[in-house]
């Protein structure tokens, strides 16, 4: 086989990012969610190799005079913050690659990781804590409190697919600046681009054991990995049916944040703005296939224009580019896996049957594709309806009366963003304050974040807070100490 050729075929191979720990059964082959071709493969481990990460970790944390200084913190997180901004290329090339996400938002998302990253160092060096009132009593005469700030303890981190790099710096990073150990299993479907997070950090500084990377061989070891009462915080980002049931798995003690997805919904009243809405609408709803867990799904609209709104949806949408999401000009990739064009393509029609109007799309394009869809009025039992679709679909329904399509749209057990779209300040706002929501966005669309903001889920969305300060928080202990003395 000529060299050229033997070298186009040869995959990368990503070792485990665990001291001491031993690879443990068949390597996981990342494939392209594109056209299925084979990426990489990377090492998992068992039970005995998580035991020794957890105890590497925690043996960390307990050492209380080897813990990393936070000036020293600081400068590893700014030279990643840099390293990542140099590979912002490389990078973006892969998570398109292994995730699907184009191109083109896939540089937008690594430019996030470097800002997420130097946010978590800006916010290291402005974090204080504060004093406590005392001299107010008699019992707290000749005292003085105050509060400083300790890293929790060992951090195990489940990471998602679709937004690779970023939501890794979410997780990783805070952990990282907080002074926790922290473990760290990427996606089963896109580990690369986690385990280049931790060979950067590594690279910038950080010594290995304080930040291991890792996939395991079935889901009871993964299981093992958060059930242990040496796990001061889980951290995970998901579906709601697997983070619920993880957290029930929580060792007494262990404190948690869950980030799953939502159903969200828009109210477009009669007087929006339609030239300015609609780019955001379409954008917001069909944005890496609609895999994003703020995506817009249900855009209630007010009759008057609802038509007209599904129409040039359908127009933005069906003008869309679907392909390679590694090519400069595709605007929609692949859905994840094979499987998941399937459901979306079940649900649409299920939709269909129930009396839903297809504007656009309605179909597969491949066995990895699915055609951007609007479809119109679909019933409210419907999956499309009352379930996150996570997929590049946007349903719009005719409403009379904004006070009744806001009880429809707060009927879902899904609460995470919503939007309103209005000219009238009173109707944003009497929307605002009605609708089931974390966030509340006006005259912009659902999936509007930016990485410093809190961002969280409630119902079955999530549990806590996610931002990068809010995420440090968490990760740390506001311990007060009292002092007595008879000169205070």
């Amino acid at each position: 086989m000529p060299d050229a050729v033997a070298q186009r075929t040869q995959l990368d191979h990503f070792p485990l990012l665990a001291p001491g720990v031993e690879p443990e059964g068949d390597a996981k082959t990342v494939v392209a969610p594109w056209d299925r071709s084979p990426i990489a493969t990377v090492d998992r481990t068992g039970s005995a190799g998580i035991q020794k990460a957890l105890q590497t970790a925690y043996d960390l944390y307990r050492d209380r005079d080897g813990w990393i200084p936070g000036g020293e913190r600081v400068a590893i997180l700014e030279r990643a913050s840099d390293l990542i901004r140099d590979r912002r290329e490389h990078l973006a090339v892969e998570a398109a690659r292994e995730g699907g996400k184009p191109l083109v938002d896939s540089l937008v998302e690594v430019d996030r990781a470097v800002d997420s990253v130097k946010l978590c160092a800006e916010y290291l060096r402005t974090q204080s804590g504060r004093e406590i009132p005392m001299g107010l009593n008699v019992a707290s005469e000749g005292k003085l409190a105050f509060t400083r700030h300790e890293p929790i303890g060992v951090v195990v981190a489940f990471s998602a697919f679709n937004h690779p790099v970023n939501l890794i710096a979410h997780q990783v990073g805070p952990a990282i600046a907080a002074g926790c150990p922290v473990i760290v299993k990427p996606a089963e479907a896109t580990p690369l681009s986690g385990m280049r997070f931790v060979e950067i950090l590594r690279e910038a500084g950080l010594p290995d054991a304080w930040c291991q990377g890792l996939l395991t061989n079935d889901h009871d070891v993964s299981a093992e990995l958060i059930e242990d009462e040496r796990v001061a915080f889980f951290t995970f980002i998901g579906s709601d049916r697997v983070g619920w049931m993880l957290r029930s798995k929580l060792a007494p003690g262990t404190r948690c944040a869950l980030e799953h997805g939502g159903a969200a919904p828009v109210i477009v009243a009669a007087d929006a703005d339609l030239d300015d809405a609609l780019p955001r609408l379409a954008r917001g709803g069909l944005y890496h296939a609609g895999q994003v867990c703020v995506s817009v799904q249900r855009l209630f609209v007010d009759r008057a224009v609802a038509r007209d709104v599904a129409d040039r949806l359908s127009t933005l949408a069906t003008e869309m580019v679907v392909g390679d999401p590694t090519l400069e000009e595709t605007d929609v990739g692949p859905l994840i896996r094979p499987g998941e064009v399937d459901r979306v393509e079940e649900w649409v029609q299920e939709a269909v049957d129930g009396g839903a109007k297809v504007v656009c799309g309605g179909e597969r394009i491949s066995n990895t594709c699915y055609r951007p869809t609007v479809l119109l009025d679909p019933p409210d039992d419907a999956r499309v309806s009352r379930s996150e679709i996570f997929g590049p679909v946007v349903c719009v329904y005719p409403y009379d009366d904004m006070d009744t399509a806001i009880e429809r749209s707060n009927r879902v057990p899904y609460s995470f963003q919503a939007s309103v779209f209005t000219k009238d300040l009173d109707r944003a706002l009497r929307a605002a304050r009605r609708l089931d929501a974390f966030a509340v966005m006006v005259n912009e669309h659902t999936a509007f974040r930016v990485d410093w903001m809190p961002f969280g889920g409630l119902k079955r969305s999530g549990l806590g807070i996610g931002g990068i300060p809010y995420t440090m928080a968490d990760m740390q202990v506001e311990k007060m100490t009292v002092i007595r003395s008879p000169e205070l």
